[in-house]
């Protein structure tokens, strides 16, 4: 046996912000407007877009002209919240941070100047720069290359550019923030999860803590059998809207049994809390037991960041009063884990999104909800 720790891999590149002049492209904009993009950096740019890497800019260089360049290139699509002007290029690098709500560690930074990237790493120690001689490889390096790409991660700049047109809609818009939602035209659906869609499920669970019932995260592996054993349900939410499709933003595992239906686990997107979206979940799942004639039991561990998931579940109605029913799931949970009892009942249909979810108890699925 090796006495020697394995290696730690590198947290992920979630972002990676392009000079241009002599980096992304070739040439300086100001003294030759027909700068060119190599085939190279072109094929790492779509590369880190479909395995989902957001991507920005960072430029020192006339704004609406160096912007009209990338789309006369092609390319401009690729880039979100970019920085064009004549700062600091630290502080355009944090602004682009602040704005995608990553931390430094996750961002990258990528300029043929080493007082550039100097700068940069003297300000934002945790951002990793690279330079711009080495724009062919990073496809190659492991920080940009995560083990598994899934449907979600492939739309992940699509999801970002919708989400901030509609954060400036929502700036715009005068009503009540019921009134946006139903603007917006939301579709919830939940569904059984399907082979394809596991990989989705095991990102949420890894991703998602705020809005993590337990904080436990459930790896394909574990999820995959569970798709055919009898009595378990996994449940796949995805949203959408007039802007785009927001992808899988919540996943429940549910244990049925006669005289209570047990959710070991639900978690849901934080980029969905201002649409109620785990309010509506609850409220289905409620009504689903309630349809059924049983209790509802679920696990919550507190964690130091999901408090907000149990404001959701104690404003469900669930408590710790005894129950019966307590005793007829033989999987209690550890002495860290809560197992919140509910007496369910009907729920009214959701007025601000349309949703369409199965009938657990073997009917045919269910739309409710939404404008007419």
């Amino acid at each position: 046996m090796s006495d020697t720790a394995p290696p730690v891999p590198p947290v992920a590149v979630k972002c990676l912000v392009w000079d241009l002049d002599n980096t992304l492209w070739q040439g300086t904009l100001l003294e030759d407007e027909e700068v060119v993009l190599s085939e190279a950096v072109r094929a790492v740019v779509a590369g880190l877009d479909a395995r989902g890497v957001l991507q920005s800019v960072c430029s020192r260089n006339d704004h609406d002209l160096a912007w009209a360049r990338l789309e006369a290139l092609g390319v401009a699509g690729y880039f979100v919240v970019p920085e064009i002007g004549w700062g600091r290029k630290s502080d355009a690098v944090r602004r682009i941070t602040d704005r995608l709500d990553f931390a430094p560690g996750t961002v990258a930074f990528i300029d043929d100047q080493p007082a550039e990237r100097a700068e940069v790493a003297h300000h934002l120690p945790e951002v990793r720069c690279y330079r711009a001689e080495d724009a062919a490889t990073l496809l190659g390096l492991p920080e940009f290359s995560p083990g598994r790409v899934t449907a979600d991660a492939r739309e992940r700049r699509k999801r970002y550019q919708a989400g901030f047109r509609r954060t400036e809609e929502q700036a715009r818009f005068t009503g009540s923030h019921d009134d946006f939602l139903r603007s917006l035209d939301l579709v919830t659906r939940i569904g059984r999860a399907t082979e394809d869609e596991l990989s989705r499920v095991e990102e949420l669970t890894l991703r998602t803590s705020q809005m993590n019932a337990t904080g436990v995260h459930y790896p394909d592996a574990v999820l995959r059998p569970l798709l055919a054993r009898p009595g378990y349900e996994v449940l796949v939410t995805t949203v959408s809207d007039r802007f785009g499709p927001h992808g899988a933003v919540g996943v429940l595992l549910l244990r049925k049994y006669a005289e209570a239906w047990h959710l070991k686990l639900l978690a849901t997107s934080c980029r969905v809390v201002a649409f109620g979206t785990g309010t509506v979940i609850l409220n289905w799942l409620a009504d689903q037991a309630a349809r059924a004639g049983v209790h509802l039991l679920a696990d919550f561990r507190a964690t130091d960041r999901n408090r907000m998931m149990e404001i959701a579940y104690r404003f469900a109605g669930f408590d710790e009063r005894p129950c019966d029913c307590r005793g007829a799931v033989p999987d209690a949970p550890g002495a860290d884990v809560q197992l919140l009892h509910l007496v369910p009942e009907r729920q009214d249909a959701p007025t601000t999104v349309r949703l369409i979810a199965p009938d657990l108890g073997g009917g045919a699925a269910v739309t409710s909800g939404g404008r007419e």
